[in-house]
């Protein structure tokens, strides 16, 4: 609105009419300049018009210029109305057209507005006679008065003023206009009555006319004044016929306005005292009703502590529940959500749900007030609805021998009566309030509607429910919690339980009964796992033959490439392996390179042999191209190694990054492992690009990975993390190092190359190309080949152009294969 207002002022200030077009009147109405002052132009007119048309003959100096500058301000407002949208009363649309708006006021009160602001010196002058008299004319200036009560009707809506001193102050004014009107009008009969001596104040005051005019019109005033609420004392009355009949009149008119003053007032005072009168009767009403029932002490104490917070919360505004109810639906829920979402989502009973389901619980919650020592839930009754407790306190009681026992307590943010009614059966406590609380109640009814709906969300909130009762270790509860587990199993619970809910608890009848209902036995949830991954990874051979016998597929994955048979690998649950292998599982239906890589982190051999018995190739790599050797060389373990590498596993198989398990162990300074690498290197040279065919090179010289003191040191790059999205590695500080624990190592690392290999070998240096003209800045890792026609053809495959020329990081050009060294950065460029 401050914006608006702001815009408005400034339209005003620059004559833009235009901008009104866009505003309602109510908004036209809070803007507060002008339309201040132009309110207070009208009190001017309402009091100055009838005064001039009493008292004055002629126009008068300081009258006539505020006449004319209050005409000023009412031509400009009809001006705007000419461009201020109304609001149609048939389709209760704005209408902002500019042709209707002109017509609509054209039609109705321009041609009163038009005439209202003519001066009074133009106005005598071009009227008839009958209107040249000065204050005939001007009361046609009483017309701008219906704005007044437009601007009563707008405070009295406005919640910043209060309703009862808008109310006076109306009552008020209209009292003032009546009384300084009538003193006008009865002064005018007397100032224009032939006879000077026979009138009302002439027959109190010789030569009246010889007075100040001021003393005249406060005695017009005490005239009128004691004539309207009649208690007239005589001094002044009417003489001649023409006053006799105008206060006639002006007493039938006091009637009315008498009534409507009286009337209001009357109803601002009663309505002020009718919630205690109604309080009384309730209170009342209410002790009589437990008196002819005779009913018990404390029975009476409760209803009359819950009638005295219902008048309480009546009168402090904390009657929230009736406030919200009268809204739209959207607003309703937005409104709980705001008010009870951090609360409802620290429940135990829904722990792990989604927000969704959060959201449609907390928009069907009621928040309810209860005074101290009112009974909330009783033992044995119905379950229909649960509570979580908002505020206060509440104690749990049982009656035991006739005798009331409290047997717990529950403060904000725990629940009440959630046991019988997700169990189905009698309320277990009494729930009685320990002080002023504020319940949240859900209704059983549409909880189980919203959790048919969210099937998934129903299981979690079933496991957290039964968790729960293990967890307080009370016998009545374990007792409820077998009972609960019984019911479960025969299928008696109208809550939507999945087959992975079965699976977890290992339950082959509740799991039967699911299946026999039609579920379907491949049903996964957000990971992808089905209820025969599940089984598998607990060993449930009854759950698994289950699934199997109605149809679930051995061989599903789950999101991160994981099968059954796998996860009965891990368990080492042999029977299910055999089970699953009997019923067509195979272990490659599913991520064998993540598999190997998992048996090698957790240094397990017998697991990797598992693997290749059923037929898994222990040198497939995962997606990012780690393999289980890479793994191995990580945790440093040289008998999984040596089991890899005679499976045949390579020496120089690259990962993503670019690393090979050989960088990998000479990196970390594995000394062992580098000499089994050596025995092998002769069987596994690391593959050459083909040679370009019109092309002959002399074999260049041998490079030896960080020997040269010379050449820059390599940025070694981070490995990523072999194992899988679920597991953590065992062993991950063996990997990573510092720059200085490098430097530390970086004597001991020496080419570990006998003199065979040597001489059948030459390393490949490693070298960073990039194409910033194309976005690449960071660029890639690649190994050097060994022409510079097929650096430039690098540069082709990658970037879609022929390299004009190659710079070094330092923008050096470079001309020859010989001047690249290894860790160098080359930037791959055209002509410009």
């Amino acid at each position: 609105m401050k914006h608006v207002k702001s815009r408005a002022k400034a339209a005003i200030t620059a004559f833009q009419p235009g901008f009104f077009l866009h505003l309602a009147p109510e908004v036209i109405a809070e803007l507060g300049f002008p339309l201040s002052s132009f309110h207070l132009t009208i009190a001017a007119t309402a009091w100055v018009s009838p005064f001039e048309f009493g008292f004055l003959d002629k126009p008068s100096t300081p009258l006539s210029i505020t006449d004319n500058i209050v005409n000023g301000i009412f031509a400009i407002d009809i001006i705007l109305t000419f461009f201020v949208a109304y609001l149609d009363k048939n389709t209760y649309l704005l209408v902002d057209d500019q042709w209707l708006i002109a017509r609509r006021y054209a039609c109705s009160w321009m041609v009163l507005d038009a005439i209202s602001i003519i001066p009074s010196e133009i106005g005598r002058k071009i009227f008839p006679k009958v209107f040249r008299n000065y204050g005939s004319f001007n009361m046609l200036r009483l017309w701008r008065l219906r704005r007044v009560g437009a601007l009563f009707a707008r405070l009295e809506k406005d919640k910043r003023y209060s309703y009862f001193w808008v109310r006076c102050s109306k009552l008020v004014c209209v009292t003032l206009f009546a009384v300084h009107c009538a003193g006008c009008f009865f002064y005018l009969l007397a100032d224009h009555y032939t006879d000077p001596k026979n009138t009302w104040i002439g027959a109190v005051t010789d030569n009246f006319h010889d007075q100040s005019i001021w003393i005249h019109y406060m005695t017009s005033l005490y005239w009128s004044i004691t004539t309207l609420t009649t208690v007239g004392y005589g001094d002044l009355h009417a003489v001649n016929t023409r006053e006799k009949i105008f206060e006639i009149f002006y007493m039938l008119f006091n009637l009315g306005l008498n009534a409507y003053l009286l009337g209001n007032m009357t109803n601002l005072v009663v309505c002020g005292t009718s919630k205690t009168r109604e309080y009384r009767d309730t209170i009342e009403a209410a002790s009589s009703f437990a008196q002819r029932n005779q009913l018990p002490g404390r029975l009476q104490e409760q209803m009359l502590s819950h009638l005295k917070l219902k008048f309480r919360t009546d009168l402090e505004g904390l009657h929230q529940q009736e406030t919200v109810d009268s809204l739209p639906k959207a607003i309703r829920s937005s409104i709980s959500n705001f008010l009870f979402y951090s609360l409802v989502d620290k429940v135990y009973l829904f722990r792990g749900v989604s927000d969704d389901l959060l959201f449609q619980l907390v928009s069907e919650m009621k928040a309810e007030y209860f005074p101290p020592k009112e009974d909330v839930i009783l033992q044995n009754e119905a379950p229909t609805d649960f509570y979580i407790l908002a505020t206060g306190a509440v104690d749990f009681l049982v009656l035991k021998n006739g005798v009331e026992q409290v047997v717990g307590e529950a403060k904000a943010g725990d629940l009440c009566g959630e046991i019988g009614a997700l169990c189905y059966r009698p309320q277990l406590f009494t729930v009685r309030t320990k002080r002023l609380s504020q319940l949240l109640r859900l209704n059983r009814t549409t909880f189980l509607n919203i959790i048919q709906a969210n099937v998934e969300d129903g299981t979690i909130i079933m496991n957290n429910l039964l968790q729960h009762l293990k967890q307080l270790k009370d016998p009545i509860m374990e007792g409820v919690l077998i009972e609960t587990e019984n019911m479960l199993a025969r299928g008696r619970l109208d809550l939507p339980l999945t087959l992975c809910f079965a699976a977890v608890r290992g339950d082959d009848l509740l799991l039967h009964h699911l299946l026999k209902r039609g579920l379907d036995p491949n049903e996964s949830d957000n990971n992808g796992r089905t209820p025969l991954h599940i089984a598998a990874s607990q060993g449930n051979e009854k759950c698994v033959l289950l699934l199997l016998d109605f149809g679930a597929n051995a061989n599903s994955r789950d999101s991160e490439g994981s099968i059954p048979i796998w996860e009965a690998m891990v368990g080492k649950h042999k029977a299910v392996v055999k089970l699953l292998s009997d019923n067509g599982a195979t272990l490659t239906a599913g991520d064998v390179g993540l598999f190997c890589c998992t048996a090698a982190e957790k240094c397990d051999s017998d697991l990797l042999e598992e693997i290749v018995r059923h037929g898994g190739d222990v040198t497939r790599p995962k997606t990012n191209g780690c393999t289980a050797l890479h793994v191995a060389v990580t945790e440093g373990n040289i008998q999984i190694v040596r089991f890899l590498l005679d499976q045949g596993a390579h020496i120089y198989k690259q990962d993503e990054d670019g690393w090979t398990p050989r960088d990998l162990a000479e990196q970390q300074g594995h000394h062992e492992i580098t000499q089994l690498f050596d025995s092998y290197i002769t069987t596994q040279l690391p593959p050459r690009p083909p040679p370009h065919p019109h092309h002959h090179e002399e074999p260049r010289r041998v490079r030896f990975l960080g020997k040269f003191k010379s050449e820059p040191s390599l940025n070694l790059s981070a490995f990523p993390a072999s194992s899988g999205p679920r597991r953590r590695r065992s062993n991950s500080s063996s990997f990573y190092n510092s720059p200085a624990e490098m430097g530390e190592k970086k004597s001991s690392i020496s080419p570990r190359v006998d003199n065979v290999a040597r001489s059948s070998y030459v390393y490949t240096a490693r070298v960073t190309v990039s194409c910033p003209e194309r976005g690449d800045v960071a660029g890639k890792v690649v190994l050097l080949p060994p022409s510079f026609q097929q650096v430039v053809a690098i540069g082709r495959e990658r970037y879609g152009f022929v390299a004009a020329k190659i710079l070094n990081k330092d923008g050096a050009l470079i001309e020859d294969i010989e001047l690249i060294r290894d860790g160098d950065h080359l930037v791959f460029a055209s002509h410009e």
